[in-house]
């Protein structure tokens, strides 16, 4: 899933209402994503203390109160239409995994979930963002599992340096074209903190990477991979809702929803590739200015 252009360039005062609004109204009922109406933003502005002629006024509906009604129309529209139909079950997303194994006779990594007993198996989703990568990159380096943070450097020393390891960086994690958090939950029953707080994980490194590309001058693409139709579709439609907004704000360039990896991952790859070759080109070995 790409960001929908008009809205990337939102100010952050339009973020805070969509959250004001998203928490007072609810994200979602039943299989259905909330579009809040005119009324219930008023009427929730009013709850919250706020001063609700920001969205109805003079018996109409204000500039602010129409570009919000028409954003939570799209996110509605995008993750019904796109995320839910992509999410995999493990079985679904095994087939996807063994399929495309025998096509590529991948020499990455293919790693294993964390699971135990009858749960253990190949951590199917990582495994295809891997696959994909090694396919497309044309034999380009790529670190599928830093065990360091990441660094961006400049004249031989550390620039900036993340808080938190990333799930993978291309080519490498000093200096990076791009990097990506994989969040794949076949095997939950339940939505717990440590699901919510992997969303929260990739809005830091995406915060982060923000003050990178407006102090600096340097853009590191930043991606998120999820996966688990029950995990994120029947029990966290409100995190889904939460990632949409995260796309919009900037802090990641895309997201990507179960099939999509295989879909959409060829065409992303080929974009590091290219972006790769024009770094060495214009002579920057260290940087993605």
């Amino acid at each position: 899933m790409k960001p929908i252009d008009k809205y990337l360039r939102k100010p952050k005062s339009f973020w805070a209402s969509v959250r004001s609004l998203s928490q007072k109204v609810g994200y979602s009922k039943g299989d259905k994503i909330i579009i809040p109406s005119v009324k219930q933003m008023a009427d929730a502005f009013d709850n919250l203390g706020l001063d609700s002629s920001k969205i109805f006024t003079g018996g109409h509906a204000t500039p602010l109160a129409q570009e919000l009604h028409e954003y939570f129309s799209a996110r509605a529209d995008a993750l019904m239409k796109i995320a839910e139909p992509n999410l995999m079950s493990a079985e679904q997303a095994k087939a996807e995994f063994d399929k495309h194994f025998a096509l590529l006779q991948p020499k990455c990594p293919i790693p294993l979930n964390k699971q135990k007993g009858e749960k253990k198996a190949h951590a199917f989703l990582t495994a295809l963002v891997n696959m994909m990568i090694e396919a497309h990159s044309q034999g380009m380096d790529c670190n599928f599992d830093p065990r360091e943070l990441t660094t961006l450097t400049r004249d031989g020393e550390p620039l900036r340096t993340l808080a938190r390891r990333v799930d993978g960086a291309f080519p490498t994690a000093v200096n990076p074209i791009a990097v990506w958090e994989i969040k794949e939950y076949y095997y939950t029953t339940t939505f717990g903190s440590r699901v919510a707080d992997g969303v929260y994980e990739t809005l830091l490194d995406g915060m982060e990477l923000e003050e990178l590309r407006e102090h600096e001058n340097i853009d590191v693409k930043h991606y998120l991979m999820v996966d688990a139709h029950y995990t994120w579709w029947k029990c966290g439609k409100a995190y889904l809702c939460r990632m949409f907004d995260m796309l919009h704000m900037g802090y990641v360039d895309e997201i990507l929803f179960g099939r999509e990896v295989v879909s959409e991952m060829p065409r992303i790859v080929g974009e590091w590739v290219e972006l790769t070759n024009k770094r060495g080109q214009a002579g920057l070995p260290e940087t993605v200015e």
